[in-house]
């Protein structure tokens, strides 16, 4: 036989009917129920045992040092402004910044409240304080119990780690014994033992509890901790305001690192501002040493000569030669300044390969020109820019060779400027130095003793303004140094924070979503999988014949149920189906009527029973037949002798008038299947099948026939031929998808007629969905329940159906 072609059913399909879905699915409320309430629970307990965690942030404003001239002489910087984050970033992150931020804060003990839910940490709430020597060895990441019993003694305990201990907070207790403990102690009494020496201060006489915990941080690994956790990212793109910011379980204790975070890191751009005018400072006292002793031996030489030879007025004639000389001396020690400057600068850019901080400022020295002053403060810029990055990376790193190309460019231009500067300085001396001669020439007619005089007065006078330009240029790099601010500022100080685990809200919201969304899943899983037919939704989109009528599942003890119960609502639902066949073939005097199905355990006899006793109630004298002569039933449920019937009339046996047999109920007469021949087929292929339909319909109003189930053996398609309406059993929750496919594959292919589908065993709830008013208009689809066994099939290995632990639990659930 062909297989059916299913795409022809594509093409005929139909909108989604969304109700049926919110109907079978919401039926099942209870399950959605239990696990939301299983979520939520969950939920509640994870947060009531969980420490929270907060994310705090602060903010800095990185302003930018670098001046135009810098960024036209450095090209790979002309367009970007100087503003790099990266080193800023880096930077706050480093291990040196963290440890400044923490040497001014009380990190290294932390203080618990001894709890039997969640790990709570006390911080500045804590009653007691713990002072540890960390030259000594120390007890470190273990809880310590203290149970105070005074307000002056108090007691050290070890701890029990329980197994939760383990998942939900995050430190152990110390459990073995220690020497220091369980002894009474002072308050403020040194503590030494083994691993331990610190002391311990009541702050609190007003205490919560008696017992607290405390654990002590190795200071290193604290450093490392905390320099790890710290995010930092800008707070805008192109933008120069980083935004600094860190995980912690008490929100005043992350605040106060981000603030001292903060702090350390203007602190360190302050001190590397200071360190050029600290060099400054360093390079004039030291000129002020070597001038202070030169003015000091000519200031006594001056004054020896003054208590041997009389005071002399050289002034009076000689006072203007006297001034321009003196002028001139001056200008050419200044020159000689810049040139020893010039000279000290070129041999330390020629000797230093990388480190420039060292270099004095022009200004400090006297030096004027702009662009000179310019490249030599880019220089020691770039060059601490440099040293500050070489705290976090190595001499290899991308950023480091960046500055080292910045930092060559720079000291060829300052080659070149330094080169420049010599000639133009050397020429002013010489023009000086010449004017100097002519001087000395109109000094020199004056008598030896008042020009050995004037050369020294000359001598002092020159010493005493070097020294007196020292002095000014020194209070002016103090005063330079003392009104150095940070070049960065903090814009917004770290004070709230933000819960951010765990997130109650969406925690709740997740509960509440997971506890619906998972059992339906697995419900839409399970119905996809279930290759069973389970509602009449389902049963019309798989078969092409009309669905005739639903019959209920019964618990009723009985296969004559309306016979027996002909006013139960079970009854009724026998009748509609009676109703519509009535007006099926309606112009045959005597309707033969047959019921078959895809296996055994549809419910082919139950149907027959149930409708032969339907007809009979209705005035129509009915007779069925039991053509199942494999597996015969009939007699057995109406309780008549099954030795003669259909068989023994088929071989010759009996007569027609002997095989049909009169029941118990009025109008209702039955033609059993007689004893198993060997060849059931042949029988009934035989011409006396023929005619004992005929004998019976002139005597019967309707003829229901019993036959075997249509997909297990052939007879059944060999009595199509004498049947006016066909009926095709499928039974809830037991037939296969796949069963449907032969009788469609019969319909399309014309090779069955007039056959109409009964939908069997419909239980309510589960996953049927329930139709009121459902049979076509013939009536209302009254939902009973029978509790029946099928027996046996046609071949030994088929076993009743039953249902699964799963498919029970599941009907269970009702709306």
């Amino acid at each position: 036989m062909e297989n059916l072609d299913l795409s022809q059913f594509d093409e005929q399909e139909k909108p989604i009917d969304i109700k049926y879905y919110l109907i079978k699915y919401f039926r099942y409320w209870p399950l959605y129920l239990l696990c939301i309430s299983i979520g939520l629970v969950f939920v509640f307990l994870f947060h009531r045992y969980t420490v929270e965690r907060y994310e705090v942030k602060g903010s800095v404003m990185i302003k930018s040092n670098a001046s135009p001239e810098v960024r036209i002489l450095d090209r790979s910087n002309i367009f970007s402004g100087g503003e790099n984050l990266t080193n800023d970033i880096l930077l706050f992150s480093s291990k040196n910044l963290a440890s400044e931020a923490l040497s001014n804060l009380h990190f290294d003990v932390s203080y618990f409240a001894s709890t039997n839910i969640k790990e709570i940490e006390l911080y500045k709430n804590s009653p007691i304080k713990v002072e540890v020597d960390w030259n000594y060895p120390q007890i470190v990441n273990k809880k310590i119990r203290i149970n105070i019993l005074s307000d002056s003694t108090f007691m050290l305990l070890s701890g029990e780690n329980t197994f939760f201990d383990r998942f939900f907070t995050s430190y152990q207790y110390v459990e073995e014994e220690r020497d220091i403990f369980n002894k009474v102690l002072d308050f403020g009494e040194e503590i030494i033992g083994e691993k331990a020496k610190f002391k311990i201060y009541l702050l609190d006489d007003l205490r919560q509890y008696d017992t607290y915990e405390f654990l002590l941080h190795n200071p290193a690994s604290l450093v490392d901790r905390y320099a790890n956790a710290i995010q930092v990212k800008p707070l805008i793109n192109y933008g120069t305001v980083l935004e600094i910011s860190t995980v912690t379980k008490i929100v005043e204790k992350g605040s106060d690192y981000i603030n001292a975070l903060m702090d350390a890191f203007l602190e360190y751009d302050l001190k590397e501002k200071n360190r050029i005018s600290e060099n400054a400072l360093k390079f004039i006292e030291e000129q002020l040493y070597i001038v202070e002793d030169s003015l000091k031996s000519v200031e006594g030489r001056m004054q020896q000569f003054k208590v041997s030879n009389k005071m002399l007025d050289v002034n009076a004639e000689f006072g203007g030669v006297l001034n321009s000389i003196q002028a001139l001396e001056t200008n050419i020690q200044s020159i000689d300044f810049e040139l020893a400057y010039y000279n000290t600068l070129k041999n330390y850019l020629i000797t230093k390969t990388d480190s420039f901080e060292e270099i004095v400022a022009p200004s400090v020295v006297g030096i004027d020109d702009p662009l000179f002053n310019e490249l030599v403060g880019s220089l020691v810029t770039i060059s601490l820019e440099r040293r500050k990055l070489l705290s976090l990376v190595n001499e290899t790193h991308p950023d480091v060779n960046v500055l080292d190309q910045q930092i060559n460019r720079l000291k060829e231009n300052l080659f070149e400027n330094i080169k420049n500067l010599i000639a133009n300085t050397e020429s002013r001396k010489q023009e000086n130095q010449k004017k100097l001669n002519s001087f000395d020439k109109q000094f020199s007619n004056l008598p030896k003793a008042e020009s050995d005089y004037t050369n020294i007065l000359r001598e002092f006078k020159l010493r005493e303004n070097l020294y007196t330009y020292l002095l000014e240029k020194r209070a002016e790099a103090g005063i330079a140094k003392a009104s150095n601010v940070p070049d960065n500022s903090i814009v917004d100080q770290a004070k709230r924070g933000t819960l951010i685990f765990p997130k109650k809200t969406q925690n709740y919201t997740y509960a509440i979503g997971l506890g619906f969304f998972l059992p339906l899943g697995f419900l839409v899983l399970f119905h996809y999988l279930n290759n069973r037919v389970m509602d009449q939704i389902q049963l019309k989109s798989l078969m092409r014949i009309p669905l005739l009528g639903t019959i209920g599942y019964s618990d009723k003890n009985t296969n004559l149920l309306v016979a027996e119960y002909p006013r139960s609502l079970a009854s009724e639902s026998f009748r509609s189906l009676r109703s519509a066949l009535f007006y099926i073939a309606s112009e045959k005097k005597c309707k033969r009527i047959l019921v078959t199905s895809s296996i055994s355990g549809e419910g082919k006899t139950y149907i027959s029973l149930n409708l032969a006793s339907a007809m009979a109630l209705s005035g129509k004298k009915t007779c069925i037949m039991g053509l199942d002569l494999r597996k015969p039933k009939l007699a057995k449920y109406l309780g008549v002798s099954n030795k003669k019937g259909l068989s023994t009339y088929l071989v010759d046996k009996d007569s027609a008038a002997d095989i049909i047999v009169e029941t118990p109920y009025e109008n209702l007469y039955v033609v059993p299947s007689g004893a198993v021949p060997p060849n059931p087929a042949e029988l009934l292929l035989k011409d006396k099948m023929g005619k004992l339909l005929d004998h019976l319909e002139e005597s019967f109003d309707i003829i229901i026939m019993d036959c075997p189930p249509v997909g297990l053996v052939s007879e059944t398609m060999d009595l199509l031929r004498f049947s006016d309406v066909n009926l095709y059993i499928v039974r809830h929750d037991f037939t296969h998808k796949n069963h449907l496919l032969m009788i469609n594959d019969l319909y399309a292919n014309d090779q069955v007629r007039n056959f109409y589908a009964i939908f069997n065993g419909l239980k309510s709830g589960g996953d049927t969905y329930d139709f009121s008013g459902y049979n076509y208009g013939y009536g209302y689809n009254y939902s009973y329940m029978r509790k029946n066994s099928y027996g046996d099939g046609y071949y030994a290995e088929e076993k009743e159906h039953k249902a699964s632990w799963l498919a029970k639990l599941l009907g269970k659930f009702k709306v």
